[in-house]
């Protein structure tokens, strides 16, 4: 049970919509005083962000829009740096700063860490810190995951609570790098019997 990130998100309009449709006797449990608070990261969610290599941001903007943004980079580029904190470098993009404004004024955020091969999905609200890297050049430095680009900032996200996903509806998908393994021996298989027909034609021939 993750009683905090359900103390955030059930809001009173979504509580008397659970009420409505049925289900709110079977989400009591995780309001309970005695609940898991999840509001600290353990070994296995750290393990599952920094195996990532790109998450879903959602910030909201002052006149109370929400804005999702895909934040990608090298397996790594985001991570636990301790059981109350998640950070990544951020560099320069298309100069918009929505979510920079937007976490600049407004500081709540909510991510989403996909693990599409095997259907799992991690949820976390936090609320962000924007660290400049005049400010802190070390701890930007630290956050660099390399590659391409300097980073600008880091951001710091304090952790409120996260919860695990019913994998029912993740569909499963593969990325070129996840497929490699087996695409590189379906490849040495082709080229054996193409090896072998050649062979073959060649005596066939004779």
């Amino acid at each position: 049970m993750a009683r905090t990130f359900y103390e955030i998100g059930f809001t009173p309009s979504v509580l008397a919509a659970q009420e409505r449709e049925g289900s709110r006797a079977a989400y009591a449990g995780q309001l309970a005083p005695e609940a898991d608070p999840r509001d600290r990261l353990g070994p296995e969610e750290a393990a599952f962000i920094a195996a990532r290599d790109g998450c879903y941001q959602a910030s909201v903007s002052e006149t109370g829009w929400p804005y999702v943004q895909f934040r990608g980079g090298p397996k790594g580029f985001i991570r636990a740096l301790d059981e109350r904190t998640v950070g990544y470098a951020d560099y320069r993009g298309n100069r918009q700063f929505l979510s920079l404004g937007n976490l600049t004024a407004d500081g709540r955020v909510s991510l989403f860490f996909m693990d599409y091969p095997n259907r799992a999905r991690l949820k976390l609200f936090g609320r962000a810190r924007i660290v400049d890297r005049v400010e802190d050049p070390a701890l930007v430095a630290r956050l660099h995951a390399g590659g391409k680009g300097k980073p600008e900032r880091a951001v710091l996200i304090d952790v409120a609570g996260f919860d695990w996903n019913c994998p029912q509806h993740i569909p499963q998908r593969f990325t070129a790098e996840e497929l490699q393994p087996v695409l590189g021996e379906m490849q040495a298989r082709i080229a054996r019997l193409e090896a072998e027909n050649a062979a073959l034609k060649g005596e066939a021939a004779q």
